[in-house]
């Protein structure tokens, strides 16, 4: 550490220093941002071209009285390190350490929590109402990103927001990057950058020219009205009723904070448009901001480097093996993502099969429904996407596609929990939210080699069919190159045991139960399906066992084990159960495995959760 940053605890100290220290201080917070993160991993990317834009936003504006609220929150790591937390950087995504996002818990400065994507115009928006209304005077500004402009939930907000004379300021932070490249019309619309500043030049030249004769400056007010829409991303803005601003170079804090400054003494809904370069000033991240996006450990000096033993066979890739070769098999099968390309394993798809390939910008209501009327015009659709962010698609998850049973796949990726991206990311709520709706089926497979069988089994389905998969590797299982299939809705026993207890798992804590089970003497039950449940092997297994034990990594109410009592019920047998899964709690970020045993579901939490509820009963 050098000799700015060192003396900088929170914002107070750097609105202490002169504009002139400001660029020594931005080139030793990048420096410690980079090696910070080489030492952690995490997000680098984003937040590298954040730099100047945090320290600009920061020094004009009184936070934590002003309110900051930052969109997605994986581009805050400057701001972590400005307001108190440089010395906690190390600890960073790790149990028990500061998170990735913004928390509301983990500082004052951290004035809303977010992880996903397009929510901050909405927050910012009720902090600066509720400002007015309670006669407060304080600024709200949004930073968002040109990726999470795309989502229909921005543009809501602008809708309301820009009626309404607040302080509110809405900071378009234009990288041309979400995390994949960024798609559709908008991200078009707002490329015309070059144009742009050509446009405010001329227009700053037309104003002084023309004030002199009153009635041609009015003249060429109206017809800039009409016309700068079609030279700048303005127009779009301003009809929504804010006043657009920009675009201006966002690493250069000689023009950022003049207009910050200004901005902040304008009333009513205010937008500015910053443009900035992901990876900003590290050479490697600048030139493949998605590598270093969220890179593991690494050193700066030489950058990411292939392992010297290829690392195992991840689900994410299995996925994206079964996609192309279901693609080349049947010609009906197209693939569709929000955003998420290489996070979900379809780059290859994209190579391949260009024509059958659907980015739809972050827009997960729109990407199911599109599917949905893909399917009914007799096209196969297959909806890659994480299952946190299926979530944000539930209404036409229900609407669109299961109320008219339509045949799409939902391939739900990070399923379970997820490690260091947390709580926002993990997957815990999907097989309750989804075994509720008709029509519906879910797939848990326990391998790889399952994953991919599984995936053909939903593809082959005439209905809705969701195929949950964790984050990373599994077993190792080999995976095969056919497309066979597995019986629908059956399950099989992997271990015969002669303790009187039945495992009965549902998904890839398999191999751990299995060691459990070796203990306990156990049968084990690999489920497969959370619904339909197998009740045919339910009934025999239940049969001949006195104690029954559900496993799943999922959240324990409604989830899996529910559906079990349920059955019983259903079928008239009555016999003791134990759950086993996540408990009613968010689960925090930290190492997967250390998470898992946390909450009772490795191998030893197993053994001796059922040991004891043996001898309690």
């Amino acid at each position: 550490m050098t000799n700015l940053l060192r003396y900088i605890e929170r914002p107070s100290d750097l609105r202490a220093l002169s504009r002139a220290q400001l660029p020594g201080l931005a080139a030793e917070l990048r420096q410690y941002l980079l090696e910070s993160v080489a030492r952690t991993g995490g997000h680098l990317s984003s937040n590298l071209g954040t730099v100047e834009l945090t320290i600009a936003l920061h020094y004009v504006f009184n936070t934590p009285e002003d309110r900051i609220v930052w969109d997605v929150g994986h581009q805050t790591y400057p701001h972590k390190i400005l307001t108190g937390r440089r010395d906690r950087m190390h600890t960073l995504r790790q149990l028990g350490g500061i998170s990735g996002f913004p928390k509301r818990d983990e500082s004052e400065y951290d004035t809303f929590g977010t992880a996903h994507s397009s929510t901050s115009i909405s927050a910012a928006f009720g902090m600066a109402m509720a400002a007015h209304q309670k006669g407060e005077h304080r600024h709200a500004i949004a930073v968002i990103g040109d990726g999470a402009m795309t989502a229909g939930m921005a543009f809501e907000a602008l809708n309301n927001a820009g009626v309404h004379d607040v302080p509110l300021l809405v900071v378009l932070n234009d990288n041309d990057m979400s995390i994949s490249p960024p798609v559709g019309a908008l991200n078009r619309y707002l490329a015309q950058l070059m144009s742009g500043q050509f446009y405010a030049a001329a227009k700053q030249v037309g104003k002084q020219v023309l004030r002199n004769a009153p009635p041609l400056f009015e003249l060429a007010k109206r017809l800039e009205e009409h016309a700068k829409g079609m030279v700048v991303p303005a127009t779009l803005f301003e009809k929504f009723g804010f006043n657009y601003v920009g675009p201006i170079d966002g690493h250069d804090l000689e023009s950022l904070i003049p207009t910050l400054e200004n901005v902040r003494h304008l009333k009513g809904p205010q937008f500015l448009h910053v443009v900035t370069k992901k990876g900003q000033g590290y050479k490697l991240a600048e030139a493949d901001p998605i590598a270093y996006h969220g890179p593991g450990k690494f050193d700066p000096a030489v950058g990411l480097v292939k392992p010297a033993v290829s690392p195992p066979t991840t689900f994410t890739q299995v996925f994206g093996q079964w996609l192309c070769d279901m693609a080349a098999h049947d010609k009906r099968l197209v693939g569709i993502t929000p955003a998420m390309r290489e996070g979900s394993g379809m780059v290859e798809f994209h190579r391949r099969f260009p024509d059958r390939y659907h980015d739809v910008g972050i827009a997960e209501q729109h990407a199911v429904t599109f599917a949905a009327g893909l399917a009914c015009e007799g096209l196969k659709p297959v909806v890659a996407i994480y299952s946190t962010f299926l979530q944000r698609g539930y209404d036409q998850l229900i609407h669109d596609v299961a109320l008219q049973n339509l045949p799409v796949v939902f391939a739900l990726d990070r399923a379970g929990l997820v490690g260091a991206d947390g709580a926002t990311h993990a997957g815990a709520y999907d097989i309750a939210y989804l075994r509720c709706i008709p029509n519906m089926s879910i797939a848990c497979p326990a391998d790889e080699a399952e994953c991919r069988a599984l995936l053909t089994t939903a593809y082959e389905q005439n209905h809705p069919v969701a195929v949950r998969y964790p984050r990373g590797s599994g077993t190792g299982t080999p995976v095969p190159t056919h497309l066979d299939p597995l019986p629908f809705g059956k399950g099989e026993i992997r271990r015969q045991g002669g303790s009187g207890v039945a495992m009965l798992v549902f998904g890839t804590l398999l191999t751990e139960a299995m060691k459990a089970a070796e203990a306990l003497d156990a049968t084990v039950v690999n489920m497969r399906w959370a619904k339909p449940l197998d009740t045919e092997l339910l009934m025999l297994v239940s049969g001949g066992h006195s104690h029954l034990v559900t496993v799943e990594e999922g959240c324990l109410m409604g989830g899996a084990g529910s559906a079990v009592l349920e059955a019983l019920q259903d079928l008239n047998v009555c016999k003791p159960v134990l759950r086993l899964g996540l408990q009613d709690v968010f689960i925090d970020h930290g190492d997967p495995a250390k998470l898992l045993a946390g909450q009772g579901l490795d191998a030893a939490g197993m053994q001796a959760s059922v040991q004891r509820w043996l001898t309690n009963h």
